[in-house]
């Protein structure tokens, strides 16, 4: 089965006020929707602008898998166990909240920060929490999100190539940039795509593309 989810469907939160804007994929905060809690691990798909200057002052989070890619721009990052990391396009960050973990997120650079955040649910609650930035990730080399028995695939693509989607129980696909054609159906930034069960599956891409992948096993869960 392929659920395409459009862009122009996502929640729209955030505080335009003070430089904020969000756009959820999946229920969350105010916008409550219990049909839509999560799709196997992932818990949400975040599409998050900073202006200038914005950002979230701490906060916390506990047992969940916070894995952040970075758009546009530069995200500063600092959380209770004294980790501090600039975080630019083409690295992955992760913050395993584990048992509790508090952190800042904000937007100390002159232009504006465009970044997608994405939460999954752990296998198993507690630990320790832990944080990792990898630079430069390649699109050979899927990222392990272990704690959730999750893979994140990066796949960027020119103009007329083909985008190999994985072969998994439950794949979640999101367009960071360009437009590609996946099941007979033309994506564009934002939208997104729900896979259960299927094979063989190739996007193509209409000009530069880039999108982040989520291979995952196990069947769609309930509320988190």
């Amino acid at each position: 089965m392929i659920d395409v989810r459009r862009s122009g469907d996502r929640y729209r939160g955030g505080e335009t006020a003070a430089g904020i804007e969000s756009r959820h994929a999946f229920s969350f905060g105010p916008h409550y929707d219990p049909d839509n809690l999560r799709f196997g691990a992932v818990l949400a798909c975040n599409e998050e602008r900073l202006a200038p200057g914005a950002g979230f002052d701490e906060h916390p989070h506990s047992h969940t898998e916070i894995v952040t890619w970075v758009v546009e721009g530069e995200l500063t990052h600092r959380d209770s166990t004294g980790h501090e990391s600039l975080v630019r396009p083409g690295d992955v960050q992760h913050l395993s909240a584990a048992g509790g973990v508090r952190h800042v997120e904000r937007n100390d650079g002159p232009t504006p920060l465009v970044f997608v955040q994405m939460w999954l649910a752990p296998l198993a609650p507690g630990g320790d929490p832990s944080y990792e930035v990898v630079r430069g990730i390649a699109d050979s080399t899927p990222y392990a999100v272990p704690g959730a028995g999750a893979l994140l695939h990066v796949r960027r693509a020119a103009a007329g190539e083909r985008l190999a989607i994985p072969d998994a129980p439950l794949v979640y696909v999101h367009v960071v940039r360009g437009e590609v054609e996946l099941g007979g159906e033309p994506l564009g930034p934002g939208d997104a795509v729900r896979i259960t069960g299927e094979t063989g599956l190739e996007g193509v891409a209409s000009g530069a593309a880039e999108l982040l992948i989520w291979e995952m096993a196990g069947a769609v869960g309930g509320a988190a």
